[in-house]
């Protein structure tokens, strides 16, 4: 099997080339990237645990689904693709924002990300891949802020800045 490769960029989310994903997670190089944010007509957030097999963050809570759009692919295909791979259904989505950020781990690996985030609403329970998640929960938005302070270990490093900007940005607006 090939390994995936993303899409590097500049601050400005013009293309520069492409990187086998491992490679430019080991470089911390800037390449694009999507995370989805669905929340249902409570207002609250679908959350994802990360399935154990992960080869970072494996068994911690994230947005509904993240990855890397594909050479050619728009955030809003690649982002209802991975919906659907990830938590088995597809819904509309919009693109909202973008920023970048940098996420260093403890095992050598740093997400250095142009981040599209990529909002929709679904109510109904996902049927999610056991070999992308492990589990999924529904919270208020305000119930993942207090969560994440309380227990900051068990939510994504990546998470906890998305999440941030996501609150700021669309809740305080």
């Amino acid at each position: 099997m090939i390994e995936e490769q993303v899409i590097l960029v500049n601050k400005d989310d013009e293309q520069l080339g492409t990187m086998p994903k491992l490679e430019a997670h080991k470089k911390g190089v800037l390449h694009r990237a999507f995370s989805v944010f669905i929340t249902n007509d409570k207002g609250e957030l679908l959350l994802q645990q990360r399935a154990a097999s992960k080869y970072h963050s494996p068994l911690l809570w994230a947005n509904t689904c993240c990855s890397h759009q594909r050479e050619g692919e728009s955030n809003i295909t690649a982002g209802k693709r991975r919906l659907q791979e990830e938590m088995g259904f597809v819904t509309e989505l919009k693109d909202v924002f973008s920023f970048i950020y940098r996420a260093p781990f403890d095992n050598g690996l740093t997400e250095h990300e142009l981040d599209h985030v990529l909002v929709g609403t679904y109510n109904e329970n996902p049927i999610i891949n056991p070999e992308e998640v492990e589990s999924f929960k529904w919270m208020t938005l305000e119930a993942v802020k207090v969560d994440m302070v309380v227990h900051p270990e068990i939510y994504t490093e990546w998470f906890k800045i998305i999440f941030d900007e996501y609150y700021q940005r669309l809740v305080n607006a």
